[in-house]
């Protein structure tokens, strides 16, 4: 299964909650899921009773589309998260974070991960120097994520910054929004990780 391209606000209604897939209009509160909260569709508005099945496959449905991955490599991180300590839903997700458009997002130079995703394949950052076009690079800790210095007057890039005041910045990265760096501090806890995902569910799917 190919990386969806569709209409994401369509998406972000079907699935009944905000993916953070819009940038500027999800912040001034202008999303489609603000403004019609059901799923698209003429029977949108109908309470549907979903399965356990269902619930399991919409909890996979929403990381999927939120950190823009394809069924390909969802599976894969969730091969390589179940081989790893600890608890295999908490692993995903980090794995997941720890993408570089991701970290990119996290750290306030774009507005949306899809955005990020662009500046990445696009060749704008550079990671401890070097510059990294590959989306899913994985990010290490003590890493520097930079934008290229020509990049830095790019206005969405800027745009993106100026936002990070109503956004904020999460604790496992160090960002000097003005001089466009940032470093990937730490591993984040899971606890930390604010998402409308229940990686418990995700488990409990592949687990069939």
């Amino acid at each position: 299964m190919s990386r969806y391209r569709g209409p994401v606000e369509k998406i972000e209604r079907r699935l009944g909650v905000s993916l953070a897939l819009k940038g500027e209009r999800r912040l001034a509160g202008k999303s489609a899921i603000d403004k019609r909260p059901y799923a698209p569709g003429q029977h949108g508005q109908r309470r549907a009773k979903i399965s356990e099945y269902g619930l399991q496959l919409r909890e996979k449905q929403k990381a999927k589309f939120m950190y823009g991955v394809s069924e390909k490599q969802f599976r894969k991180l969730f091969k390589e998260a179940s081989a790893l300590e600890g608890n295999t839903g908490a692993n995903l997700i980090i794995l997941l974070e720890r993408r570089l458009d991701n970290v990119v997002y996290r750290m306030g130079f774009a507005t949306t991960r899809a955005f990020a995703r662009q500046l990445v394949t696009h060749g704008h950052i550079l990671v401890d120097g070097k510059k990294v076009d590959i989306a899913s690079f994985r990010v290490k800790k003590g890493q520097k994520i930079e934008i290229k210095e020509k990049s830095k007057n790019n206005p969405q890039i800027v745009r993106a910054g100026e936002l990070t005041a109503q956004t904020g910045i999460v604790p496992w990265v160090d960002v000097e929004i003005e001089k466009g760096f940032g470093i990937f501090t730490r591993l984040p806890e899971r606890e930390e990780i604010v998402i409308p995902v229940e990686e418990r569910l995700i488990v409990e799917l592949y687990s069939k």
